[in-house]
């Protein structure tokens, strides 16, 4: 009805999972990607959780469009069954016959049989096998307990079944009940899907707009943006409810653009809560959670135009969890990761690490990628520019073998994210690869809600995080430093001379309050802290809990602080 008014060819907030309007924010390239690499590695079950209207379904499309060449897909989106309709579910998804030996329904066993022999011809084949379930928090334990025997069917490498669980953020309580405690510990990869943040709500209308062809300057304004994300959190659905609805109210009154006072009245109407008055600036506190299940029945009204004119005729009313970085991987396989060393040496006269340098006044930053020409070549050369920061300079070959020596220790993986970045919170060495595909190295020495600054031979560029992730592999370096007196690599510093710096430290974040209270021994001390950080609870204190204690309790490291404008 507005469309034409704005100058766009088609309404832009449709509630509709429409492929076109398709937003990946960082998030939710991040949740994408936890699906895809929990199907890649062979795993059991994959978690993925978030509010209601925050994208999982557009996930969950995405994944299954980038889902490897050998795989086999059953999809259920109704899973308030028994464990003998999810069977019979599951067996004509993945077109599996099933016959009962004699007269009466098939049984359990009549379902189990031929599904396990599907699972293992499949295998033999080189195929996959991947079970979706939407809607997952309304899955009842004994349902999940025999989902979870279905996946017991494995071979040396990988589960036969690889099951993917999608659902409200209740999913994450159900798992975590003790009577589930062997189906939480075969959960691979698991993501919450936090909602935009302001930048993004911001990106998110824009993307909307233009994919519905608009042309000219964006129809809100600044405060409305503002406000729009206020009231809707930077949930998408109720991003596109509110907007839709401001969007038709802007265009019966015939103004030019969308203001705040025009997303307070169709929020009221919308939402069916009242606004602030104009004396109060700040942001309207959200709304009850429940209030948010008849928000598709309200989408209707947007459609009677009658109604809306002579609504707007009537007077006018004058910001997540942090993703854990557990993510990247237990503390056991990320010390595997590190190269091969005996038990470290301690120096107990050591001095103090050296204090990271001054940030010299750095260049004016270029914006977007760097050119390929200007790429680091060599790792090795990327190890020492990335020293400088850390006021240990490495040179020459090997350098993560001098590293111990100077007080800090390489770190690396393949398998970081954005939000991974922002947790860790150090400057690092990425892998990219540009769109005229030269691949090479940069430094990332600042990051921002929405931009990341990198650096190359005393360059710098300046870029938003969406243009970074299209061109980064998820590859990480990084440096550390080693707690006071160590001078070799550290794979558990419960087992070093560090081990009492560690519980101290520890045990002061303990006494601040910020750090849950736990037994006084030293594994204790470290799950309680692996748990405030969202770090897997295994009680190794290796490179990723000791960089998160170097970062909780001080420690003087360089940081991704955003440059100042």
């Amino acid at each position: 009805m507005y469309a034409e008014y704005f100058g766009l060819q088609q309404e832009p907030f449709s509630i509709a999972p429409d492929p076109r309007f398709l937003f990946m924010s960082e998030r939710h390239r991040e949740a994408l990607a936890h699906l895809l690499y929990g199907v890649r590695g062979g795993g059991g079950f994959v978690l993925l959780t978030g509010e209601i209207g925050a994208g999982k379904t557009t996930i969950c499309r995405c994944f299954l469009e980038q889902l490897p060449e050998p795989c086999r897909v059953a999809y259920l989106f109704n899973p308030k069954l028994t464990v003998g309709d999810l069977l019979r579910s599951i067996c004509q998804e993945f077109q599996i016959e099933v016959k009962a030996p004699g007269p009466g329904p098939a049984t359990i066993k009549d379902h189990l049989d031929p599904l396990n022999d599907h699972l293992l011809r499949s295998h033999a084949q080189g195929l996959r096998n991947v079970l979706v379930i939407d809607e997952a928090q309304n899955l009842s334990p004994h349902v999940l307990e025999q989902l979870r025997l279905l996946t017991n069917l494995e071979t040396n490498e990988h589960k036969l079944l690889q099951v993917i669980l999608i659902g409200q953020p209740e999913l994450r309580g159900l798992v975590a009940r003790p009577e589930l405690e062997q189906l939480a510990q075969r959960i691979v990869a698991r993501y919450h899907l936090d909602a935009l943040t302001p930048a993004e709500t911001r990106q998110y209308i824009q993307h909307r707009l233009d994919v519905a062809g608009l042309k000219g300057p964006l129809p809100f304004s600044d405060a409305a943006i503002q406000r729009v994300h206020a009231l809707t959190a930077g949930v998408p659905r109720r991003i596109n409810l509110l907007c839709d609805r401001a969007l038709l109210g802007t265009y019966a009154t015939g103004q030019a653009r969308v203001e705040r006072a025009t997303v307070d009245k169709a929020a009221q109407e919308v939402f069916d809560t009242p606004t602030k008055g104009p004396a109060e600036t700040g942001p309207s506190p959200l709304p009850e959670r429940a209030l948010y299940l008849g928000l598709g029945a309200a989408a209707g009204a947007v459609l009677v135009a009658g109604a809306a004119w002579a609504w707007w005729q009537g007077q006018r009313p004058v910001a997540a969890p942090a993703t854990p970085v557990a993510s990247l991987a237990p503390e056991s396989s990320a010390a595997a990761a590190q190269a091969p060393a005996n038990a470290p040496a301690a120096e107990p006269q050591a001095p103090p690490p050296p204090k990271a340098p001054p940030t010299p006044e750095a260049p004016a930053a270029t914006p977007g990628l760097p050119p390929g020409s200007a790429l680091i070549a060599s790792a090795d050369a990327a190890w020492a520019e990335l020293s400088t920061l850390w006021g240990t300079p490495l040179s020459g070959a090997a350098p993560c073998n001098q590293a111990p020596r100077q007080g800090v220790q390489c770190y690396r993986t393949q398998r970081m994210t954005l939000h991974g970045l922002r947790q860790l919170d150090r400057p690092a060495v990425l892998d990219l690869q540009l769109p005229d595909r030269s691949r090479g190295r940069v430094l990332l020495t600042a990051m921002s809600a929405d931009a990341a600054w990198l650096q190359a031979g005393g360059q710098r560029w300046q870029l938003p995080l969406t243009q970074l992730a299209d061109a980064w592999d998820g590859s990480y370096e990084t440096l550390w430093r080693l707690p006071p007196g160590l001078r070799a690599r550290v794979a558990d510093a419960r087992q070093t001379a560090a081990a009492t710096w560690v519980g101290e430290r520890i045990a002061a974040l303990q006494a601040k309050g910020t750090v849950p209270s736990s037994a006084a021994q030293l594994t204790a001390r470290v799950q309680a802290f692996q748990r405030s950080q969202g770090i897997d609870a295994e009680g190794v204190a290796g490179p990723i809990t000791l960089m998160q204690l170097n970062l909780a309790s001080g420690v003087d490291e360089p940081r991704l602080s955003a440059p100042r404008s």
